[in-house]
């Protein structure tokens, strides 16, 4: 009778179409794990998940009646995927970064109050559907980016105990920060346990910034100007020498620093220089309808494509950069830049750098590491008290996808997950595909 009752709610389980809350205990059975702690799989196993953490891999335990289990039937268990770049602001691009398997994200800049605050909290409560969340305060020394504005090394120490006080986690510096008002930010961000994330300082430079603490280089492309060698005048877009490839890896590792993977970005970035019929294309691309219509006006008004300038060899660059950073073990975290740029859809583009990231040469073991592993031990090593996250391991935090082949074959599987939980919370297809079409609907009525 017991097992006709479990047989009974597995069955609801995956094709209600409920999102179901966090039980005490929620069970997968005959799932294929990649825990992405090494690269290896598990076959045919049980997770356990209590109160929101995985339990158990592996162990039979004899649960309470009524616990739910949710029958993999050979499916393949991996990490929930995390997009370490993006300017999501809402509860709608929120539930289209779930609908596409992230689990966790990092605002990496420009975030409201509201969303910084009560929306980030009630999120990471299990309150409301979306991702884990972090946010990055971004500060700059001139308006010309619109940036919060810092000169000086007292305001630059007060702006990061402001942010701490407000819940932001990281610090972003951008271009333009004077050399003074950086080292002080960095030495209160320190003082105050915060991470320092961001851009080249003109002022500053790559290397003293990651000298100085700084704990991620928010684009590879950040290079071109922080650290690798100023073009031939009368070639400005020429890409750096081969060569110099080793010593700024060198530089990286030296001081145990993550770099951005943006690969998709900048490629899409470059495709619509000078060309308005790619962001006219960007905006009938069929996953344009989640894209708020807010942001849908500015890609419209996308300055890139107002400009003339063939940055091809430079995305060549790049993509044989970021491939002999992965060989190098460099830490590689993934991120998707989404909305603000045009083309770059919350969650989308985050599947989109994968897979350009595979274009690029990298193993689907890398390229999962990127969204998923590295950016777990990122986060563990720069955010104090944070739930481990970015492997299927006893303590580490429920996020999961449920696909149906192996990723490390196939990362394809990864865009259409059969089900996903964040925080413990089980997601079916049917809830991320109500999602979809709750966001898209209400955005197309605008």
């Amino acid at each position: 009778m017991r097992a006709g009752l479990r047989a009974l709610l597995t069955l609801w389980l995956l094709l209600a179409g409920a999102t179901v809350a966090r039980a005490e205990t929620i069970v997968f059975t005959d799932v294929n794990v990649v825990p992405m702690d090494r690269e290896r799989m598990i076959p045919h196993t049980t997770v356990i998940v209590t109160d929101g953490v995985i339990e158990s891999i592996g162990i039979m335990a004899k649960l309470p009646a009524g616990t739910p289990v949710i029958d993999g039937k050979g499916a393949w268990l991996v990490p929930g995927l995390a997009d370490m770049h993006n300017h999501v602001t809402n509860r709608d691009d929120l539930a289209v970064l779930l609908a596409n398997g992230v689990t966790t994200m990092l605002n990496m800049g420009e975030a409201t109050n509201a969303f910084a605050g009560r929306t980030r909290i009630a999120v990471n409560r299990g309150e409301v559907p979306g991702p884990q969340v972090f946010t990055a305060f971004v500060v700059d020394g001139d308006p010309q980016y619109g940036h919060f504005v810092v000169r000086t090394a007292e305001e630059a120490r007060a702006t990061v105990r402001l942010a701490k006080a407000n819940g932001y986690s990281f610090m972003k510096v951008y271009t333009n920060l004077s050399a003074e008002a950086f080292a002080a930010l960095a030495d209160e961000a320190k003082a105050q346990g915060m991470g320092v994330v961001g851009h080249n300082v003109a002022a500053v430079g790559l290397a003293k910034q990651l000298a100085a603490g700084q704990a991620m280089v928010a684009h590879v492309e950040e290079f071109f100007t922080g650290f690798f060698p100023e073009p031939p005048a009368d070639d400005q877009q020429a890409p750096p020498a081969d060569a110099r490839i080793a010593d700024a890896i060198a530089l990286v590792k030296a001081h145990g620093a993550a770099v951005t993977s943006d690969l998709f970005t900048y490629r899409t970035i470059a495709a619509q220089f000078g060309r308005p019929e790619a962001v006219t294309a960007y905006l009938a691309a069929p996953e344009a309808r989640y894209v708020s219509p807010a942001d849908r006006i500015e890609w419209a008004r996308s300055g890139y494509q107002k400009k003339a300038v063939d940055l091809s060899r430079r995305v060549a660059f790049e993509a044989r950069f970021v491939k002999a950073m992965a060989d190098a073990d460099v830490p590689l975290i993934a991120g998707g830049d989404a909305p603000t740029i045009a083309g770059l859809v919350p969650g989308f583009a985050l599947h989109d750098e994968i897979d350009a990231m595979l274009g690029a040469g990298l193993t689907p073991w890398q390229a999962l590491s990127a969204a998923t592993r590295t950016p777990g031990e990122f986060i563990a090593k720069t955010v104090s008290g944070a739930a481990k996250f970015g492997a299927i391991a006893p303590g580490y935090r429920a996020d999961l996808l449920l696909v149906a082949e192996n990723p490390l074959e196939k990362p394809a599987t990864l865009r259409t997950p059969a089900g996903v939980m964040v925080g413990g919370r089980w997601h079916d297809r049917a809830a991320l595909d109500a999602m979809l079409a709750d966001v898209g609907g209400r955005r197309a009525a605008h």
